[in-house]
């Protein structure tokens, strides 16, 4: 969520100057590799917490409950991390701001590499009753505050040092990380619950996955310091200006741009839970199919994803990206009318929803974020974009299981395609009111 181009509108032709002048010093191959796998695993981490929150917690943490109030509860732990993540990073920034990014990194690295691992060894609601929800709680928060924390600035240095007529191609780049981590999350859930019965599974098979994204976000996160803490990195961080300022001095200087960046993807985000998330949930509580054929399913549209994302970069270079935006989001509003039939729509249904819906979110997701942050001034762009990409993920993801999965098991799965429809609202609206894009794009 934190892809982002193009320059600061009151600044244009001098920062376009100064940002593509002297490119021999700048290795964006290396900026963009560590932009995908600092996404990638942040992705992967999410949607194997995401999963487990469908197959395991409702059983393990709320075995006293029905299914779908378990779940629905599990969805609302879900959504701590994201309230979390904004106070992340306050508490982050400052430590950057007086210690530096690489000591800024280095305790993120452990606190959300201790929280990740600590939910693998998660005792069970028959070992210890309701302390399992709270131990599950807790750790939850601290992947939301490591998560707002671990702002690299690297997605906004590529940004800055994108060639002027591909900034949607370098837009893109970090998107990549959503598909990629759910197809390798959803493969190794799929495995597990395929090849052990129920009772391993839910014992100690589902653990597994945790210890993995564990060692990938530790992995993810050394490779990323190694290279934000070298000199030649912290020249360009500084030479660029994306330097942390407090948030309270951000808001006050850009908080409309934040606000607005905020909701300008909710179209996205919505998308993204409508193919993710919730259908997983839907389908596990709601049809007797099991949960690893679909996993598959989900692993075969997030490769279409891949390639939708791709497809964006080119387009957006060629028609702009308001115009892309604005486009997809009317086809995601579309698409909401008949995406509910199809989800029910048995096998056939359900691959249609899945590979039309993915092609849908990889055009507009891969370009969604980027769409305000370029309105930032050079002075608040580090701050500000991480504040916004935050946002976005508390009001475009954070509860969006929960609110989809509540409505529609009270309304129908029509309910599901309300919620698309507003999100896709939500994100013309954004647009609209952010008329600086369509001057900068044309």
């Amino acid at each position: 969520m934190s892809a982002e181009i193009g320059v600061p509108s009151s600044t244009h032709g001098r920062d376009v100057k100064g940002l593509h002048g002297s490119h021999d010093d700048v290795n964006v191959g290396e900026i963009a590799i560590g932009v995908i796998i600092g996404r990638t695993s942040e992705f992967f981490d999410f949607f194997v917490y995401a999963i487990a929150s469908v197959l395991v917690f409702p059983k393990l943490v709320f075995p006293y409950v029905d299914p779908l109030t378990g779940t629905l509860y599990s969805f609302a732990i879900f959504a701590l991390a994201f309230i979390a993540r904004p106070l992340g990073t306050v508490i982050f920034m400052a430590i950057d701001r007086t210690y530096g990014r690489g000591v800024k990194l280095t305790i993120t690295l452990f606190l959300l590499g201790s929280s990740t691992v600590a939910i693998a060894f998660l005792p069970g609601y028959e070992q210890v009753g309701w302390v399992s929800a709270l131990l599950l709680a807790l750790f939850r928060l601290g992947q939301g505050l490591a998560l707002g924390g671990e702002w690299d600035g690297l997605a906004s240095l590529l940004a800055l040092n994108a060639p002027e007529r591909r900034r949607g191609w370098y837009a893109m780049i970090p998107q990549l990380g959503a598909p990629l981590g759910l197809m390798v999350a959803a493969s190794l859930f799929a495995f597990f619950v395929a090849h052990l019965s129920a009772q391993d599974f839910l014992e100690w098979g589902w653990r597994y996955p945790f210890f993995v994204a564990f060692a990938i976000n530790v992995v993810a996160l050394f490779a990323r310091l190694r290279m934000v803490v070298t000199e030649q990195y912290a020249e360009l961080f500084e030479r660029r200006e994306l330097q942390p300022t407090t948030v309270s001095d951000t808001l006050q200087a850009e908080g409309r741009h934040v606000v607005i960046g905020a909701f300008a993807p909710l179209a996205s985000f919505a998308l993204f839970h409508m193919v993710t998330v919730f259908p997983l949930s839907w389908v596990f509580l709601f049809t007797d199919q099991g949960p690893a054929r679909f996993l598959m399913i989900e692993t075969i549209g997030a490769a279409v994803g891949v390639l939708a994302i791709f497809a964006s970069g080119n387009i957006a270079d060629r028609v702009g990206r308001s115009r892309l935006l604005i486009a997809t989001a009317i086809a995601i509003a579309v698409f909401s009318g008949f995406a509910p039939q199809l989800l029910d729509g048995g096998d056939v249904g359900e691959i249609i929803f899945m590979v039309f819906g993915f092609l849908l979110l990889g055009l507009s997701f891969g370009q969604s974020s980027g769409s305000v942050a370029s309105n930032f001034s050079r002075r608040y762009r580090y701050t500000g974009s991480a504040l916004t990409t935050d946002l976005a993920w508390l009001f475009g993801a954070g509860f969006a299981p929960l609110v989809a999965l509540l409505l529609s098991s009270r309304f129908g799965l029509i309910a599901s395609g309300a919620y698309l429809l507003s999100g896709a609202a939500c994100t013309l609206i954004a647009l609209a009111i952010n008329r600086q894009i369509d001057g900068r794009d044309k």
